[in-house]
């Protein structure tokens, strides 16, 4: 695939130890906490919107290599590296392969390399851990390898710039998406949850509404947003939902039109943020919108209000956050954040995790690793046996984003338990990322003859 054919996608590859996962956060300008906060997250790459001298692109941090050691045998090492490759190049427009100047040329660099040689993707050598330009001299072992070579200090931010000036121009112009199409980001919950002031303190002015008396915002509002500016700026459609109240015999025809509009905006938004009270826990119609949003199939992330709050308690994020995970488990793989629409505490990062949500629902996998992902997780926790027999996946291939959409071609749908779903739903989760993104397995009955072949040269 050409480069024309790809998107403004830059992929980070390497093995391990090398400072993959600190070039990518001194990049992106953040550690991307979302990714790393969860403990036992174990997956192949991380995914962000990003950009660099207002240059937008979307920037890829891949891993797994650390997994290969030195009692695997040659032919393990070369699949699990290629798998890595594989990953990183689906999508990507240019690459930079990272090394350890203090280390040297290593054998698995240049594994690596001849790799990456027949990628046919522009590939620039970041040699990192060049702390000081003493050491750049050191980058001569690298230029073997037949990629233009930096020194770089992902620790230090030295030498970050050049890198970047270089691959920059190797990016297609592409056509930005959200200008003609912003991304729609639905804000749901309760009345007075802190909606509309989550919103104005977003856009830094009363575009909305604000009242203390729940209930004032009674219909849908959209508002454009953009941040940045020119070819590369983002646009969004921020849709301030009016607060969802149970119904009951007393509610009148405006908290029935109110509810109504609210779902709607679930139905139509690509992004929704469920907000909620910190002071309050979740409720209810909390976890009935979860369910509104789930049955939707949309992008979701569960946003904590109020936090400011529980200042003077010894409520804490990591006692707030399992409790919350254990009321609404359902949405396990939704990215928490806690939020205060009051002191502006973590709004301009809600924005961040918007993003990353945003480019989680539309994750494309290769056949390829999607098939091994599948057989692995099946080796791993063979399927129930039902009425005699196990179920067998002969072949799986994604046929959709928003949401994710699998299709795994079986010898019979009836052995598929709804737990199992489940668990591979989860491994498939542990190995693309996913956060935030629904995923639906469709399951098919017996594949065509065709798809044996197909099967047969994905192996």
């Amino acid at each position: 695939m050409s480069t024309s054919e790809q998107t403004r996608t830059i992929a980070i590859v390497g093995r391990p130890n090398v400072g993959k996962s600190a070039l990518f956060n001194r990049i992106v300008g953040r550690r991307i906490s979302i990714v790393h906060e969860q403990e036992g997250v174990t997956r192949d790459r991380v995914v962000c919107e990003t950009d660099w001298n207002d240059e937008q692109f979307e920037l890829i941090d891949t891993g797994g290599l650390g997994s290969i050691d030195s009692r695997m045998t040659a032919d393990i090492l070369v699949n699990r590296t290629n798998e890595q490759v594989e990953v990183a190049i689906t999508d990507a427009a240019a690459i930079i392969f990272v090394t350890d100047i203090t280390a040297g040329l290593l054998p698995m660099d240049e594994e690596v390399a001849r790799l990456l040689h027949r990628a046919d993707r522009p590939v620039f050598i970041a040699a990192n851990k060049a702390d000081n330009a003493g050491r750049d001299e050191d980058t001569a072992d690298f230029e073997s390898l037949g990629f233009p070579v930096f020194p770089v200090s992902a620790l230090h931010n030295r030498g970050v710039g050049p890198l970047m000036e270089a691959i920059l121009p190797e990016l297609p112009e592409g056509e930005n998406r959200t200008e003609r199409n912003p991304l729609r980001v639905a804000v749901v919950g309760r009345p007075n949850s802190g909606k509309s002031s989550y919103i104005n303190r977003l856009l830094k002015g009363d575009r909305v509404i604000v009242s203390a008396i729940p209930g004032t915002t009674r219909d849908s509002i959209e508002i454009p947003f953009t941040i940045g500016s020119g070819p590369q700026a983002r646009h969004y459609q921020l849709i301030d939902t009016a607060g969802v109240n149970r119904r009951n015999r007393r509610s009148g025809a405006i908290e029935h039109y109110s509810n109504m509009r609210a779902e709607e905006s679930i139905d139509n938004a690509d992004i929704v943020v469920l907000l909620m009270d910190a002071s309050e826990g979740p409720k209810l119609q909390d976890k009935k919108l979860a369910a509104k949003i789930m049955e939707a199939k949309k992008g979701c992330i569960l946003m904590v209000n109020k936090w400011d709050l529980t200042e003077e308690t010894e409520v804490t994020q990591t006692k707030y956050e399992p409790a919350l995970r254990k009321e609404m488990p359902f949405l396990d793989f939704a990215p928490l954040i806690f939020t205060s629409a009051e002191s502006g505490y973590n709004v301009k990062r809600s924005i961040d995790i918007i993003d990353y949500v945003a480019s989680q629902v539309e994750t494309k996998m290769t056949t390829g690793l999607l098939n091994r992902v599948i057989q692995d997780a099946m080796v791993k926790t063979p399927p129930p046996v039902v009425k005699g027999r196990p179920l067998k996946v002969y072949y799986a291939t994604q046929s959709g984003t928003k949401p994710i959409f699998i299709k795994l071609f079986v010898n019979n749908t009836l052995r598929a338990t709804p737990t199992y779903k489940r668990y591979l739903i989860k491994q498939l989760r542990k190995a693309f990322g996913l956060e935030g993104a629904p995923v639906e397995l469709k399951l098919v009955p017996r594949p065509r003859p065709d798809l044996e072949e197909k099967l047969r040269k994905a192996k």
